[in-house]
């Protein structure tokens, strides 16, 4: 067993803060251990600036627990400005917004090893119930969010609604989709990954980054985070629901796979920064202890329940695939490559999910009892042909660069039937609406389930696709001209997805419209438009 698939099968169980200081290793671990070692905890710190400037956010939402986070950071841009001590943080969760009836409360400890981050999980709370919730530090008070725990497997809610979304480079254009996503009626977000982008601001760019280089260290992506979440309208919408969050490949590099980045970094030191990135991701989303980070592995992909309406199935694309087939020697990721010179697509022993992932995704979609079965995941299923006339060219990106990996997904699909599979989708910055069919090669074939991709909620799209489009008639729907967000509605006998789009993210305020509706029926796989 290789010394990576070691790690995967470590992170299988829950890791509680003890396990954690035996397993972390290397200088950041020794720290670590040091650090929540120490005995004092001040109790009443005094700040000179407010600690709460990254607001409040909560998420993982099961049907009787949640988990509530925040980050202690006066000095936001300078790595937080808090002092290496431990900080005792008071939380409280209320039936109202107002706090007349509090229900649970209780304290954690901000250590400076996360960052002066907190993830409170409070446990015993009622199934599909809202809550309010904010923080104390000394005598400072944090803004209140609002919150939902799941319905219990047993319970069939008769709707559920939901957004999800990625992409949000900030040196490219405003939140104008967070504005208007903060004011839906909405269960919970999902984030697709590409939360920060690593890269350095380009001149004449919307927005600058505020540091030169990309982040290579945890003080680097520490302060890539809270630059983004200094934006007041990501803010409000962490606060206004529970977020089910993944990551894709900016959260770290560009492109990169498993332990192989874009620019062939040597493995150990590549390594070295996906551990800082890791670690820095946990300290700003509001994930559970079971995704506490182990030097560069982390535990991401997980399941949520809906009642028996829907399961979640969130996927990890980066941390476990094989490199991009066929990469050019100037230049590693991804690149579209004729299928007669890179054969490496059909190599049945590559893997995008990692193997031990694939099984438990298998697993799940063959035991799952719930009415909408939903992969929550980044890089675009269907194909994509990219050869006009005679042969086949395909990005190695994607699904499409690990043909096997994919078709073993679709084949469990079309043997054993789970009810009604729909495919999530990021990373590609334009709108789709796809078929997913038995198999690609043959477009006649049977439909088994639907993607509905995405654009970005910031990032720059393209028009690159609109060529390609007649070799791939399995595509539904194509829209690249504009950003936004996804909503979804679903209840036992129609999904509906609204693609929710801006006309600019150049400029602050721009309003947010319905471009197009599509819908998929329970037990008819595939999309029709809704008129």
């Amino acid at each position: 067993m290789s010394h990576s698939r070691r790690r995967a099968t470590q992170l299988r169980a829950p890791i509680d803060r003890r396990r954690f200081l035996q397993l972390a290793g290397g200088a950041a671990g020794i720290t670590l251990i040091s650090q929540l070692s120490a005995t004092s905890v001040h109790a009443t710190p005094r700040f000179r600036n407010y600690p709460f400037t990254l607001g409040v956010a909560s998420g993982d939402p099961f049907d009787d627990s949640v988990v509530l986070w925040t980050r202690l950071a006066p000095d936001p841009l300078n790595g937080g400005g808090m002092p290496k001590e431990h900080v005792l943080v008071r939380w409280e969760l209320a039936a109202d917004e107002n706090f007349r009836r509090v229900l649970r409360q209780g304290t954690e400890i901000a250590s400076p090893a996360l960052g002066h981050s907190v993830h409170a999980t409070v446990n015993g709370l009622g199934p599909y119930r809202t809550y309010w919730y904010r923080f104390k530090v000394g005598n400072e008070i944090s803004p209140v969010g609002r919150t939902q725990t799941m319905p219990t497997p047993a319970m069939s809610p008769s709707r559920l609604r939901f957004a999800f979304a990625s992409c949000q480079n900030y040196s490219q254009g405003y939140y104008n989709a967070y504005a208007a996503m903060a004011e839906e009626d909405l269960d919970l977000v999902i984030h697709l990954g590409d939360y920060i982008y690593e890269s350095v601001s380009r001149p004449g760019s919307v927005r600058q980054h505020e540091d030169d280089g990309e982040p290579l260290d945890v003080v680097g992506y520490r302060n890539r985070y809270a630059q983004y979440r200094l934006d007041p309208h990501l803010q409000a919408t962490h606060a206004a629901f529970p977020w089910i969050t993944t990551w894709d490949d900016h959260e770290v590099d560009n492109d990169y796979a498993n332990n192989i980045s874009q620019d062939f970094e040597d493995p150990a030191a590549f390594l070295d920064r996906r551990a800082a990135a890791y670690q820095v991701y946990y300290e700003m989303m509001p994930l559970r202890e079971t995704s506490l980070p182990i030097g560069p592995d982390m535990r991401i992909y997980r399941r949520f329940q809906f009642g028996r309406l829907a399961e979640f199935n969130v996927l990890d694309t980066r941390q476990y695939r094989d490199d991009q087939a066929c990469p050019t020697p100037e230049r590693g990721g991804g690149r579209v490559v004729d299928i007669t010179e890179c054969p490496e697509i059909f190599d049945p022993t590559r893997t995008l999910l990692g193997r031990e992932q694939e099984q438990w995704l298998l697993d799940g979609l063959g035991q799952s009892q719930a009415q909408w079965n939903v992969l929550a995941q980044q890089v675009l299923f269907a194909t994509l042909e990219q050869n006009l006339g005679p042969g086949r060219s395909y990005w190695t990106d994607g699904w499409s660069g690990y043909w096997p990996s994919r078709q073993r997904i679709i084949d469990r699909i079309a043997a054993q039937q789970p009810s009604n599979p729909i495919i999530i989708t990021g990373d590609i910055h334009t709108s789709w609406v796809n078929d997913i069919l038995v198999d690609f090669a043959n477009p006649h074939s049977q439909v088994v389930a639907t993607e509905f991709t995405g654009t970005s909620i910031s990032s720059n799209g393209s028009n690159f696709a609109l060529p390609y489009l007649v070799e791939n008639p399995h595509v539904k729907y194509h829209e690249w001209r504009y950003r936004g967000y996804v909503r979804c509605e679903v209840n036992q006998q129609l999904w509906r997805t609204d693609f929710r789009h801006v006309d600019s993210v150049q400029e602050p305020g721009a309003p947010v419209r319905t471009d197009a509706s599509w819908v998929v029926e329970d037990g008819q796989p595939g999309a029709q438009r809704d008129s």
